[in-house]
């Protein structure tokens, strides 16, 4: 089995959105959103008809920390989707994420160059793996493995020649 993890979002990580203007989510920004909405999904490139795990379905943890929102799900191994996204992600093919999200509070900044907007609270709804998240290297997707203790027992017997 493979979990799949990273940060989704990191904190005051800045991204410049359509060459318009400069956005960044402040610490704990999805904090009321994970109480109020708490049954947030993992959808393979934002489309909604293929979700690849949910909080509700226990296929998705969530965790807002000193860094930023950090998550990781167990796609099914089983299902064609599950086996490619674990593959794509796995291979390092597709290693970035995207956040569906919609902004409930936030302060603008237009003294630069580009606007700057500070988003302090937002919905959130998804979480996508894709190819090119709008937030780049401060989001990530890596493949964990999981192996029970049977199994690594198992392994740890036949590479010393224990048992077949």
């Amino acid at each position: 089995m493979a979990d799949i993890s990273g940060y989704a979002i990191q904190w005051n990580q800045p991204a410049i959105i359509g060459g318009l203007f400069e956005e960044c989510f402040a610490k704990g920004a999805f904090n009321q959103s994970l109480i109020d909405n708490p049954d947030v999904v993992v959808l393979w490139g934002h489309d909604t008809t293929r979700p690849l795990a949910r909080v509700s379905n226990r296929t998705l943890t969530l965790r807002s920390d000193k860094i930023g929102l950090w998550y990781s799900f167990s796609p099914d191994e089983k299902s064609p989707m599950g086996q490619e996204v674990v593959v794509s992600v796995g291979s390092g093919l597709v290693n970035e994420v995207s956040v569906g999200f919609g902004s409930i509070e936030e302060q603008w900044d237009d003294s630069g160059q580009l606007p700057k907007r500070l988003i302090t609270r937002a919905w959130l709804g998804e979480i996508s793996i894709v190819l090119w998240g709008a937030y780049g290297k401060g989001t990530s997707a890596e493949v964990v493995r999981r192996a029970s203790a049977a199994s690594r027992a198992q392994a740890a017997m036949r590479a010393r020649g224990i048992s077949t």
